[in-house]
């Protein structure tokens, strides 16, 4: 099989993938074993007045109804799925009171 150019070409392009695999792994445990803050790649030298705070309001504002609006958007989803016996559509749930 060793003999097969087309057998030898597969075997040299999987250990060139394999190298290259190892080069990349390698440069992340580089990376790893520096602890600190890293920046975010494209704003390493950007700098900014904007401050965290801001951002807590803004979540705050934008994200403050998330969790009601998800369980009401599951409990739409639950209905419409439900079997029209009124059964659960699972054995977990508990059946519609």
């Amino acid at each position: 099989m060793a003999d097969d150019p087309v057998e030898r070409m597969h075997q040299r392009e999987r250990q060139q993938e394999r190298e290259r695999l190892r080069e990349l792994e390698a440069k992340d445990l580089e990376v790893e074993s520096q602890r600190g803050s890293r920046p975010l790649e494209g704003y390493a030298g950007g700098h900014t007045t904007w401050a965290s705070k801001q951002d807590d309001e803004a979540a705050a504002e934008v994200h403050a109804h998330d969790a009601e609006d998800s369980w009401a958007e599951s409990q739409e989803q639950v209905a419409r799925l439900s079997p029209e016996s009124g059964e659960p559509a699972r054995k977990d749930e508990e059946p519609p009171k």
